[in-house]
């Protein structure tokens, strides 16, 4: 019954996201659940990609800076990731060059928010002043040095560059007691994605892959809100922030957690089979209901995945 109740949603929000989100969305939807091609991604995503190599334009939807940056730069890569892209794609290569150019070399971070972000409509959160990079730190630094490593030759310039982040990033990693979620899913990508490496890893941090994932999941156990009656007010940490699949680590530790979570997403489903946003700009009312739609696309697509994951769908 459950599945047959959540099949009737899922084609409310396919209607959905064809009629009100993105073609981007539409295209990674088509991808995941009707055997769609990467070559519709990637049209999509070449739209949004600048001559500098990296990307903009709103593609993330919180702002609209038409320039390149480290955080839209992020968006597309975690895109490219999820369709497997090769190393050789020009688009590839463009975005590795962009982001060799942009790291800080000294502290192995990449700004998350650019001053020029200012001049456009944007949530507030992505308002630039001096020293807001304390804020952010790794966010989304790390995984975006797990990109450069992951689509660069072992001895490149561009390596070298990822791996001197990575070494920044574990160390600034191992002090913290407490992190945001958003630069804690920053880590656990970047795990992902260096598992080859790590042994490189373990030479490079003198930390091995293992410590590293037990750090990541202290952090992510701790960042989640266990209350059950706190998750419909406000932006919480849920368990499925951090979870993408039934074989996760974390689900040992979070027990039926897992399952109230996956019911209460369910309950959330609108009328028109997609969720409503937990967040608000409270200010450019006419820009924050375009990205307001277009979140609801993004989150759409991203949750059905997770619930195909999990066997739902």
């Amino acid at each position: 019954m459950f599945n047959k109740i959540l099949k009737n949603q899922f084609d409310k929000g396919k209607s959905f996201i064809k009629t009100n989100g993105r073609k981007l969305e539409s295209a990674r939807f088509d991808f995941e659940f009707e055997n769609g091609d990467k070559k519709s991604i990637l049209n999509e995503l070449k739209e949004y990609q600048n001559e500098d190599g990296g990307f903009g334009k709103a593609i993330e939807p919180d702002f609209l800076l038409p320039n390149s940056s480290p955080m839209g730069t992020w968006v597309a890569g975690q895109i490219m990731m999820e369709i497997d892209l090769d190393a050789e794609h020009q688009m590839v290569k463009q975005m590795i060059d962009y982001l060799a150019q942009t790291n800080n070399k000294e502290s192995g971070m990449w700004d998350s928010v650019l001053a020029e972000t200012n001049e456009y409509p944007h949530a507030p959160w992505w308002h630039w002043i001096e020293g807001v990079q304390e804020n952010w730190m790794f966010n989304p630094g790390i995984e975006l040095a797990a990109f450069v490593v992951h689509w660069s030759t072992v001895k490149s310039e561009s390596a070298k560059i990822g791996w001197h982040s990575i070494e920044n990033a574990v160390h600034h990693l191992m002090q913290k007691n407490e992190m945001d979620r958003h630069e804690i899913n920053n880590y656990q990508q970047f795990i992902k994605i260096i598992d080859p490496y790590k042994e490189l890893l373990d030479l490079r941090t003198q930390r091995s892959l293992e410590s590293i994932s037990i750090k990541i999941l202290d952090l992510a156990e701790q960042c989640i809100d266990k209350d059950v009656s706190n998750w419909g007010t406000g932006y919480k940490s849920l368990p499925l922030d951090f979870i993408d699949h039934p074989r996760h680590p974390l689900c040992e530790r979070l027990g039926n957690l897992i399952e109230k979570n996956i019911d209460f997403y369910v309950q959330q489903i609108n009328k028109d089979g997609v969720w409503d946003i937990s967040w608000s700009w409270g200010s450019y009312p006419k820009y924050f209901e375009i990205a307001r739609q277009q979140w609801m696309g993004v989150l759409a697509v991203n949750r059905y995945k997770q619930f195909k994951a999990f066997g739902y769908l």
